[in-house]
């Protein structure tokens, strides 16, 4: 076998390997700054995709492809949703302070999925963490994993 049809073959098996990235099942809520990165993903994706064709980089173009497929679809199903400003009780876009059973403090603003940022304190509204919080207000507790959590601050946006 000549090394055309072996390279031919290694790259419609990296083709093949590439696979569509999965869409979460739950309701795709998102931020302002959600909405907006997703908007920035999907015009970024769509030059690559111009620069991809022109190079006929085949991979490359199955890559850019599939991540335009993921974000087409996650900017069809955003729902935006902005926390009313004087709510009491923990929503889907606040900002959450708790106190831990070590007495330090954590904050954590809920956010969608495609912009949950543990490092950046920002966690997934599908989150254990989050779904706990949800509906309390301050003074309340929160048990997640069998650790209780008191909310000591709410903020909106």
């Amino acid at each position: 076998m000549s090394r055309a049809f072996t390279r031919q073959d290694d790259n419609e098996n990296v083709l093949a390997d590439i696979g569509e990235r999965p869409v979460s099942p739950h309701r795709n809520l998102v931020t302002e700054t959600g909405l907006a990165q997703i908007e920035a993903a999907l015009a970024e994706l769509r030059e690559q995709l111009g620069e991809a064709e022109r190079s006929a980089d085949r991979e490359y173009i199955a890559r850019v492809s599939r991540d335009l497929r993921y974000w087409t679809a996650r900017r069809e199903t955003a729902e935006l949703s902005v926390p009313e400003p004087d709510s009491d009780v923990v929503r889907f876009g606040m900002t959450v302070t708790l106190e831990g059973p070590d007495g330090k403090q954590h904050t954590w603003t809920i956010v969608g999925e495609d912009e949950a940022d543990a490092s950046q304190g920002k966690i997934s509204h599908v989150s254990p963490m989050a779904q706990a919080l949800f509906g309390k207000g301050e003074g309340e507790i929160a048990t997640v994993n069998g650790k209780e959590w008191e909310i000591v601050a709410i903020k909106a946006g």
